[in-house]
């Protein structure tokens, strides 16, 4: 089995860094008045904790996905399990491709109708899934190496307008915890680890380079929050949709041949995004495949694909937007919790009854 480390580790930040610029600060900033860094050291510091077990359940189970685990262990473990990550999948197919099609017509393409964004977005990100984990993952190394300088340059640019001063005060408390927008940034969190137990029978990785992109994102995801703030103050960045996006809108680089660097910076988000909903898309097969093996994977993608497009036109606005983001809260805590723990725990088991029967 090929060993696709760096394949794996640059899907793994791509995909965050799709869902940390838009939402995210938004939801973080909300969440509390001061200390922003503890929301987000406690989001990190949860994020690193659940992909660990994560990783260290898949372990146990070399060469199968999730899917072949919880089927192993019996269809009752398979019903309380991949149901919900099955629907879980779904709800961030439906939310993302409204969400990030609502917020291109918002930033630059405001004269084109959202149903063509829409399609556009979906129709990419299904050709890419039909073609399978192979060219998902060489699309990753390619969408890294042309769009990855510029976030990065971009990134470290935007520190171009900032006041330190509104870094203080630093004081936090543990308010935010219950905070509904708070609740709601944990999406930039925990949908982009779950591809890790599906691509285990395709090829292999080494688990220290998802701990190194983990590491590698946790400036993006501090700044991203802090870059609004310090350049706009905390009142006006709580008020301001896409905080992070309206700061880099502000950027002005005197020798750069293009007036604004927001084009690049959003173009090379989207990119991102498309790769994520079609990684998504793939799972999701899958998993259906798993279960409907007489139909073809093609087809299974293809009337997703259709359903998820279709679904879209029944959300009427952002508010309806945010509605789902919150009802899809509950189910991507137990997303989070529930997968890495049971992995976990059946691996150990099995570990166990392989040991107790030698003996």
């Amino acid at each position: 089995m090929a060993d696709k480390s760096l394949h794996v580790m640059l899907m793994y930040v791509i995909s965050h860094l799709g869902l940390i610029f838009f939402m995210y600060p938004g939801n973080v900033i909300s969440s509390t008045e001061q200390g922003h860094w503890l929301p987000v050291l406690v989001g990190v510091v949860i994020h690193f904790i659940f992909i660990t077990i994560y990783m260290k359940g898949l372990s146990y189970f070399p060469k199968k996905d999730i899917i072949r685990i919880y089927a192993g262990i019996g269809k009752g473990t398979a019903i309380l399990f991949i149901a919900p990550v099955f629907l879980y999948f779904c709800m961030i197919l439906l939310i993302t491709l409204r969400a990030y099609s609502e917020i291109i017509t918002i930033v630059f393409l405001s004269n084109t109708p959202l149903w063509a964004i829409m399609l556009l977005l979906i129709s990419i990100s299904t050709y890419i899934a039909a073609k399978g984990a192979e060219t998902i993952f060489r699309t990753g190394l390619l969408l890294s190496l042309l769009f990855l300088p510029i976030i990065i340059f971009i990134f470290f640019t935007s520190f171009q307008n900032v006041d330190w001063r509104y870094v203080v005060p630093l004081d936090a408390d543990f308010g935010f915890i219950i905070k509904r927008t708070y609740l709601e940034s944990f999406f930039a969190f925990s949908g982009g680890f779950l591809f890790l137990g599906f691509v285990q029978p395709y090829f292999s990785y080494n688990r220290k380079y998802i701990l190194w992109a983990a590491a590698f994102l946790i400036p993006f995801f501090l700044f991203s929050v802090y870059i609004p703030v310090l350049t706009f103050g905390q009142a006006t960045s709580a008020t301001t949709f896409l905080p992070y996006v309206v700061a880099v809108d502000a950027i002005n680089i005197n020798w750069l041949m293009f007036d604004r660097v927001t084009m690049f910076f959003l173009l090379s988000l989207i990119s991102f995004i498309m790769l994520y909903l079609a990684l998504v898309s793939w799972k999701a097969t899958r998993i259906l495949s798993h279960y409907l093996p007489s139909i073809k994977p093609v087809k299974l993608l293809l009337a997703l694909s259709a359903a998820v497009y279709l679904s879209c036109f029944f959300i009427q606005d952002w508010k309806d937007v945010e509605k789902l983001f919150w009802w899809n809260t509950f189910l991507r805590f137990y997303i989070l919790i529930a997968v890495p723990f049971s992995i976990v725990f059946f691996g150990r088991r099995m570990k166990r009854k392989g040991k107790d029967e030698t003996i």
